[in-house]
């Protein structure tokens, strides 16, 4: 048995939440078991848990019957989970086969908001910025930018509403477009996110098949601190 996470290599564990945003549950089998810190931790072949990174947070998501925490392990980089706080993982060992599956509606939510994410990145570009923060949490979903030339819109309260009025154009045209988004994997192993041809970022996060499947998507006035534009949004998943 594996008695440390470091023993284990990455490619041991298949990542399908990056393959499939919609999966909702996978049978699988058990790799490694253990403890760090004292808390017991497992790590399953096939991960269709996210854990909380990038500005997502993590899925909720139960291995048989058992809630669970994903986390990312930082020296080896595999996905472990772990139960929360008070409670504790079933026994398990290796090689056991289990069910690992999450909260479809709580999964979707997340890529709904990181998608919307990209998308606003990809429209404040369109306007000369420069994003240099992001938080894809519900409740504090924003996109931070930076003008790299003055832009006198950003100077009073009609020129602010007015370039978020561009903003959100540009949003509802690109849903409406309903465009493609697809993930492509680069030579040194990089993943990046494409919204069709409109927007590339290197992203481990959780998306939505298209744009069209974006719904409720609202920009509130932009606000301007310290030099930095600050763009709150929300988005929900539209219902098939």
């Amino acid at each position: 048995m594996v008695h440390s996470i470091e023993d284990l290599q990455v490619g041991a564990q298949i990542s399908v939440y990056l393959d499939d945003t919609y999966l909702e549950q996978v049978d699988t089998r058990v790799i490694a078991v253990g403890e760090r810190d004292g808390t017991p931790w497992a790590a399953v072949e096939h991960c269709v848990f996210h854990p909380q990174g990038g500005g997502q947070p993590a899925d909720r998501g139960w291995l048989e019957d058992t809630e669970i925490i994903p986390v990312r392990d930082r020296e080896s980089g595999l996905v472990v989970v772990m139960a929360p706080e008070g409670d504790s993982l079933p026994p398990l060992g290796e090689g056991q086969r289990v069910r690992a599956r999450i909260d479809l509606q709580t999964r979707t939510a997340h890529a709904a908001l990181h998608t919307a994410g990209h998308l606003v990145e990809a429209v404040g570009r369109m306007q000369g910025w420069e994003m240099v923060g992001s938080n894809h949490f519900p409740g504090q979903a924003r996109i931070e930018f930076q003008a790299p030339r003055s832009d006198t819109r950003l100077t009073d309260p009609e020129g602010r509403e007015e370039a978020t009025a561009a903003l959100r154009a540009a949003v509802a045209a690109a849903v409406a477009d309903d465009l493609p988004v697809f993930a492509r994997c680069l030579a040194d192993g990089r993943r990046v996110v494409h919204l069709d041809a409109l927007h590339a970022a290197p992203c481990g996060g959780t998306h939505v098949r298209s744009l069209g499947d974006l719904a409720e998507v609202v920009l509130p006035t932009l606000k301007v601190r310290k030099g930095r534009m600050r763009v709150s949004y929300t988005a929900t998943h539209r219902s098939r």
